[in-house]
């Protein structure tokens, strides 16, 4: 095991609080378990739900203090501030239309951010909150959780140690089938928020599945998107945001790329791969069958690298938490994100500590350079993309520049 020792070793847990996530949610649920897996935070108060009634439900169900439930964020955020053991970071894990009024009360007050994808529902929203990160010199993660799991941290490194050659081609899926059938109408919580445009956003499938595979693909690849052409359907009756996507990239290198997301295509469940082919070789991953990596030197047989072994690179192992053999997948890469932003947030602590004995100006020290989680910026990239590729669809499939 290379993840670090627990948080309780290093000093008191990360005072957690949670915007969203209430009884009946599934995301909040996997934020939570993320966040205790390594043992670094503890969840103390939280606004989990759209009204007063079902919050106070939802945190008496989670043990919470009754005096911490609050009946809305920015309630919280006032009342957290001013707690001498007020929370130090916020989760939220809300319908994308809240994420970034419930950012801007938080970062305001003072606490740091943990915000799931996409961070806003417009790109002037993602700019403006972009500049009060930096402004405040609070830490912000954006969940893209697969960026957590080992083995796309070794596609990432291999890509870096240059051993695919210069980057030519990237091919990116995330296929589900579950919006197949119009369950929207039925009352599916999780499906009504999602095809409506006041809470999604402008994108509808592009947002939720779509932009974790752009995100992937940057990631591992290192490489940005210059300009994209999109062609965005509906084909649930009566949607009027997309269920399905395609999407050509061209990339700033000269490498080309294309996107499939789909939440309509039986036979796929979570559906996450990435293929990259290089001057040198390839590699292709995925998600549902996290712990190999398929790695082609041209000219040469096929490796299959497996997560643990001593194959794996030391990005993979250092997040790493069981021996191979042992799945670690969905969970765990949530998790490594958690524990890489809370390692951020003990080096602010640290930092802001040093300063209050006039020893340092109080933002965020120096991180080790192998700590790596999606930040704001990543979030308003997310956004551009949708926008964009919104817009190319729009305007009949013309290629719009990012």
């Amino acid at each position: 095991m290379t993840i670090e020792a627990s948080g309780a070793a290093r000093g008191r847990k990360i005072r957690l609080g949670m915007v969203g996530g209430g009884e009946g949610a599934f995301i909040g649920a996997v934020h939570r378990i993320a966040a205790r897996i390594d043992d670094e935070y503890e969840l103390v108060a939280g606004a989990l739900s759209s009204t007063a009634e079902k919050a106070k439900a939802s945190g008496l169900a989670l043990g919470l203090d009754p005096a911490r439930t609050y009946a809305d964020f920015a309630t919280m955020a006032k009342a957290e501030s001013q707690r001498e053991d007020g929370i130090e970071a916020v989760a939220i894990v809300t319908p994308n239309h809240v994420h970034a009024a419930a950012a801007e009360a938080f970062l305001k007050a003072g606490i740091h951010v943990i915000c799931d994808k996409p961070m806003t529902t417009t790109l002037a929203d993602a700019k403006r909150l972009k500049r009060l990160v930096e402004s405040s010199g609070l830490v912000f993660g954006l969940t893209h959780n697969y960026t957590g799991y080992p083995m796309v941290r070794h596609a990432r490194e291999l890509i870096r140690r240059g051993q695919l050659g210069e980057i030519r081609v990237v091919q990116v899926q995330y296929a589900q089938d579950w919006l197949t059938e119009s369950i929207e109408t039925s009352g599916q919580k999780q499906a009504e928020w999602r095809v409506d445009p006041k809470r999604s956003g402008a994108g509808g499938c592009i947002g939720d599945v779509g932009t974790h595979a752009y995100n992937l693909a940057e990631f591992i690849t290192g490489l940005e998107v210059e300009s994209l052409l999109a062609d965005l359907t509906a084909f649930g009756p009566g949607r009027t945001l997309d269920d399905n996507t395609q999407i050509l990239l061209r990339y700033k290198n000269g490498a080309r790329g294309m996107l499939w997301a789909s939440q309509v295509a039986p036979g796929n469940e979570n559906n996450l791969s990435i293929r990259v082919y290089g001057s040198k070789g390839g590699i292709e991953w995925h998600q549902e069958e996290p712990n190999h990596l398929r790695y082609t030197p041209f000219g040469q047989p096929t490796q299959i690298i497996g997560r643990g072994t001593g194959a794996a690179l030391p990005s993979a192992a250092r997040v790493s938490r069981v021996p191979s053999g042992h799945p670690e997948g969905y969970l765990e890469g949530f998790a490594t994100i958690y524990t890489e932003i809370a390692r951020a947030i003990r080096t602010h602590r640290s930092d802001s500590a040093k300063a209050s004995k006039g020893k340092g100006k109080g933002k965020a020290g120096k991180l080790d350079p192998a700590v790596t989680f999606p930040t704001v910026e990543d979030g308003v990239k997310g956004v551009a993309f949708i926008e964009a590729a919104v817009k190319s669809s729009d305007k009949g499939g013309r290629w719009i520049k990012l």
